[in-house]
């Protein structure tokens, strides 16, 4: 008994692990090379603007500085779009024996047991919001614990002299994993299934 009960956890941790690989993968590719694309044509468009110099040395060095200063703020929009979107493909995914379900909603706000195997959009509306304020909230632990470990270990007096989007995006990440385990108890249209 003690031996099948290991062996479950196990695969339920391979799976929650395989599960939030995928999703890190996706939500990296599509966030990143979106800002990218948005940042180029950004960049492109101040060139443009400026009167179209020709290409040297000085030139090319200044469209790479625009490109660093919006490629930041760019992917802060990208992420946010990533995250709604990156949800979709989490689930009806066969992961190790498992997978992770979507329920359809009755018009009396009760989930029933009919599992929603195309999945649009409109459906993931009410689990995207509660995913993402448990993203946030674990963010927000995390930041407070960082925040803590600045104060204690380095020179730093304050958040806003290290902190970034690539700190918040690592920070997402690392509670992107822990809202998948939690997902199940906090959202009651999101069951985890043998497949």
């Amino acid at each position: 008994m003690r031996c099948s009960q290991t062996l479950i956890l196990q695969k339920m941790y391979k799976f929650y692990f395989f599960l939030w690989l995928n999703w890190a993968i996706r939500l990296s590719i599509c966030s990143i090379v979106t800002a990218s694309l948005l940042a180029v044509i950004i960049t492109f468009f101040i060139y443009l603007n400026q009167g179209a110099a020709e290409l040297s040395k000085d030139v090319a060095n200044a469209l790479v500085a625009v490109f660093v200063f919006w490629f930041p703020l760019a992917w802060s929009l990208t992420l946010l779009v990533a995250l709604f979107r990156s949800l979709k493909y989490i689930f009806n995914r066969c992961i190790n024996g498992y997978e992770l379900k979507l329920l359809a909603c009755t018009s009396n706000k009760e989930t029933t047991s009919e599992v929603l195997e195309v999945i649009g959009y409109g459906d993931l509306l009410k689990v995207w919001r509660k995913w993402f304020m448990l993203i946030i909230w674990l963010v927000g632990s995390m930041m407070i614990i960082a925040l803590a470990f600045t104060y204690m270990v380095t020179s730093y007096s304050g958040v806003f002299e290290w902190f970034s989007i690539y700190w918040l995006y690592s920070f997402v990440l690392i509670s992107g994993y822990f809202s998948f385990i939690l997902m199940n108890s906090r959202c009651k249209s999101v069951k985890v299934m043998k497949c």
